[in-house]
C-alpha cells in the first residue's frame, strides 16, 4: 500500500518524464511514448519508469534503449525540476497492459458472438 505522500511523488515524476521525453528529448529512435506509471522505491533511490510505445517489437526495443542511454538526461531533470534530497535512478520498464486490455477485450467480443 502506498502513501499519499508516495502517490504524490510519483505522480510528479511521472509527469516531469512526460513532459522531457515528449518536448525535450531529441533521439529519433524515440517513437510514441507514454510513460503510463512510476513507481519509486520508500528510499527514493529508485524508480522504474513504466513506458508504453506504439509500434512493432522492433520500435520498442529500440525505443527502450534510448530511453536508458538518456536516463541521465531524465534523471538530472527529474532532481532540477522537483528538488529532492535523493533523484531516484530510473529504469524504464515496457509497459504491456494496454495490449492485454485489448486482447482481453477481443475475447470477450468472441464470447459475446453466437455460435
Amino acid at each position: 500500500m502506498t502513501s499519499d505522500r508516495m502517490r504524490r511523488v510519483n505522480e510528479a515524476v511521472r509527469e516531469v518524464l512526460s513532459a522531457a521525453i515528449t518536448s525535450e528529448l531529441k533521439d529519433p529512435r524515440v517513437g510514441f511514448v507514454t510513460v503510463t506509471a512510476v513507481e519509486t522505491s520508500p528510499d527514493l533511490r529508485h524508480a522504474r519508469v513504466f513506458v508504453s510505445v506504439l509500434g512493432n517489437p522492433g520500435e520498442r526495443r529500440r525505443t527502450l534503449k534510448a530511453l536508458d542511454s538518456a536516463h541521465g538526461f531524465l534523471q538530472r531533470r527529474v532532481g532540477s525540476e522537483l528538488r529532492m534530497k535523493n533523484t531516484p535512478q530510473l529504469q524504464f520498464v515496457y509497459d504491456d497492459t494496454p495490449e492485454r486490455g485489448m486482447r482481453i477485450s477481443e475475447l470477450l467480443d468472441q464470447q459475446e458472438e453466437p455460435s
